[in-house]
């Protein structure tokens, strides 16, 4: 039924909710939307985890996109951060367009890292503070689809 499908959000689990928060705040201009504390039942059985979970999420939007980070509490559900590569199946990165020199020059602030090998000149690849790979694409960019 694809007459009514409305896209409601895209997850990301997170190792530290107020790192996370602050570097798409402060570097990609996300906005906080609201935080949730996930009730144990139904919430390990939706996300099919063992309880128990304290779990929080935070929903930040930015342009009609929603980001919901995710973090667990309790240290069966903790994870060391893994350094994906783009040829794994599953999502990949999230890609921006911006002043990428701006923004490039305060990713290390805020907990990232740019991947200076990546560099093309218009565009580089950085990992936010858990590694999720973010593409940062010139102004231009999005300009150019906009206008078809």
């Amino acid at each position: 039924m694809r007459d009514r499908v409305v896209v409601n959000h895209l997850g990301q689990c997170v190792t530290d909710l107020a790192r996370s928060r602050r570097f798409y705040e402060e570097l990609l201009g996300f906005e906080f939307w609201r935080e949730l504390a996930l009730t144990d039942d139904p919430s390990a059985r939706l996300l099919g985890l063992s309880p128990p979970l304290g779990a929080t999420v935070f929903y930040l939007r930015r342009d009609g996109f929603v980001l919901e980070l995710i973090h667990f509490a309790d240290p069966a559900h903790r994870r060391a951060p893994v350094r994906r590569a783009m040829d794994e199946p599953g999502l990949t990165h999230l890609s921006v367009s911006c002043d990428v020199a701006a923004v490039r020059s305060r990713v290390a602030e805020l907990g990232g890292e740019v991947l200076t090998e990546t560099d093309v000149g218009a565009a580089v690849f950085v990992r936010d503070p858990d590694g999720q790979l973010i593409e940062l694409l010139p102004l231009a960019y999005a300009d150019r689809l906009a206008n078809g």
